[in-house]
């Protein structure tokens, strides 16, 4: 396998390779098993530079391997071009569109993700152009994007991963799970109460009494009936009007 920072100097070689072979023999006569295993070095590395996004190794190893396969298959050695400049951009868009189909954890919108496509592309060619990591302003205006669209771009870089609960918050400092809060059963009544209260006062002293009994000491609906003298039945359809009743109520409120 080619490692990373080996592959510009192999895809020189294997470029140098290639047009030295095209001046002596202009048609490209090998077969789609022989591109193949020539360039599986070449597939690795491209799959190499996506890793730590989220997606297995192997997993980019086996697109990028599939899109060379691509390539080989529909590669036409008449046309007079070399195999790298048709492989390339096969391997390349076959990585991407794997990112783009399942290494989203949380999906942005489809131009978002592939404008941060662009963007990696952009930020690799100009961080080389300008010995430090781009600005988005100067990415913006190398790609000819909007601003804004970089920034929320950039922005995004972060839902091919999220992160974990696990990770201390500060040095020594507890998982970041444990800091998180959750549902508060006594904030969600009170809110509860400061909504229906106003509602409730216009019920009456009986119905008022069969809301207590049922949802604030949770009695059954037996219950309720031999405390107030109905049976469960009447209890029943009185507590099904009430409950409409109040969602009238609470709707012509909100309106």
């Amino acid at each position: 396998m080619v490692p990373v920072s080996n592959a510009p100097l192999y895809l020189a070689q294997t470029s140098s390779t290639a047009e030295r072979a095209a001046e002596s023999a202009p048609v490209d006569r090998r077969t789609p098993e022989e591109l193949i295993a020539q360039h599986i070095p070449l597939a690795r590395s491209m799959a190499a530079r996506y890793r730590n996004r989220g997606i297995d190794l192997d997993d980019l190893e086996q697109v990028a391997l599939l899109g060379l396969t691509k390539a080989a298959r529909r590669f036409d050695g008449d046309a007079g071009h070399d195999f790298l400049s048709y492989a390339v951009p096969t391997v390349r868009g076959e990585l991407r569109r794997h990112f783009r189909d399942a290494g989203w954890t949380i999906r942005p919108p489809r131009r978002i993700q592939e404008l941060q496509a662009r963007i990696a592309a952009a930020q690799e060619e100009l961080g080389g152009r300008l010995g430090r990591s781009p600005r988005p302003t100067e990415i913006a205006t190398h790609l000819g994007a909007s601003l804004d669209d970089v920034v929320e771009a950039l922005g995004a870089d972060g839902c091919f991963t999220p992160t974990s609960l696990d990770v201390p918050v500060g040095e020594g400092g507890s998982p970041l799970g444990e800091l998180m809060g959750g549902e508060d059963r006594d904030i969600v009544q009170a809110e509860a109460r400061i909504v229906l209260a106003p509602v409730v006062r216009l019920l009456s002293a009986r119905d008022r009494e069969i809301v207590h009994l049922r949802f604030y000491e949770e009695r059954t609906q037996q219950e309720i009936a031999d405390s107030v003298g109905l049976t469960q039945a009447q209890v029943s359809r009185v507590l099904t009007r009430i409950l409409r009743n109040l969602r009238a109520e609470l709707a012509e409120t909100a309106a």
